[in-house]
């Protein structure tokens, strides 16, 4: 969907827009921290007890940077202390809306679109936008709210003699870094066809997600290039941590909207965010329902 790079095209008829194209007025950055995996449950450290001791600090101190860079929001690493990540997080909260944006990111870049985020922690609905090996565009994790992973499939790249993206591909199970187990696409209400997304994909321009939120347990749909990619029914989901009730009354009916910026994790490391790789946003806007 092109539009002008320094001038923002007018939002959707009934939207409202997040970002002005210009500056980062209505947004603030925080860094990204691991917290609990579902409430009252364990930290990340605590499960997987990986991290290096010195981590929190690290990555409180160095924290994803976020600039705007003719007409869009670009998020990386700090350059001179890399590994580590953040969110832009919008200052208003939103309950039950629709989200519409433009987005290009470099290869691997692990970044995603957070729902009924909490200000003072990771807690929140993640839709993903992982445009990294194993990963998912237009699924849904749960950031400290059951660690869920639902996804319709996963996906791969193919590049060119000179190491340059040529296109996207369905993952072939066999390299996988992270296994699409059958319990994943499970976990949704309704999913789509890899093949049409595939067709939409522009592995060299601005592509669009679309973002629907409703409900107390919100039902999440989501489409690229007016695709349909996925969606989650988050009051009847079943998944071992995931508890509707209790992840309702943690977040609460309405949250905060943020990007993300992932960090290299011990698992993952550049896989998940290359050197210099930057994720990029824009004609970001939302329209509140009900």
């Amino acid at each position: 969907m092109p539009s002008s790079p320094s001038v923002p095209p007018a939002p959707p008829e009934g939207f409202v827009s997040l970002f002005d194209g210009t500056s980062l007025d209505g947004w603030f950055a925080v860094p990204r921290t691991y917290d609990r995996l579902w409430p009252d449950g364990p930290t990340v450290r605590d499960l997987i007890g990986t991290l290096p001791d010195d981590y929190e600090a690290m990555a409180a101190a160095h924290p994803a940077r976020w600039e705007v860079v003719d007409g869009a929001i670009e998020g990386f690493q700090d350059p001179d202390h890399p590994g580590y990540g953040g969110y832009l997080v919008t200052e208003r909260q939103f309950g039950d809306f629709e989200l519409e944006l433009e987005m290009r990111h470099d290869w691997p870049a692990d970044t995603g679109v957070m729902l009924r985020r909490r200000r003072d922690s990771w807690a929140g609905f993640q839709v993903l936008v992982d445009h990294r090996k194993s990963g998912s565009i237009g699924g849904f994790f749960g950031n400290g709210t059951g660690g869920f992973h639902a996804v319709p499939y996963v996906l791969d790249a193919t590049h060119d003699d000179e190491g340059r993206l040529t296109g996207l591909v369905v993952e072939d199970p066999a390299t996988s870094l992270e296994s699409m187990t059958p319990d994943k696409p499970a976990l949704l209400h309704r999913r789509g066809d890899p093949g049409e997304f595939l067709a939409r994909w522009d592995c060299e321009g601005w592509n669009h997600l679309r973002i629907r939120c409703v409900g107390a347990s919100p039902t999440i749909t989501t489409w690229v290039n007016g695709v349909l990619v996925a969606e989650v029914d988050l009051a009847t989901m079943e998944h071992p941590h995931y508890d509707a009730d209790a992840v309702a009354g943690h977040l609460g009916q309405a949250g905060h909207i943020a990007l993300e910026v992932h960090d290299n994790d011990p698992v993952f490391g550049q896989a998940r965010w290359g050197s210099g790789a930057r994720c990029r946003w824009r004609a970001i806007a939302v329209r509140e329902l009900g």
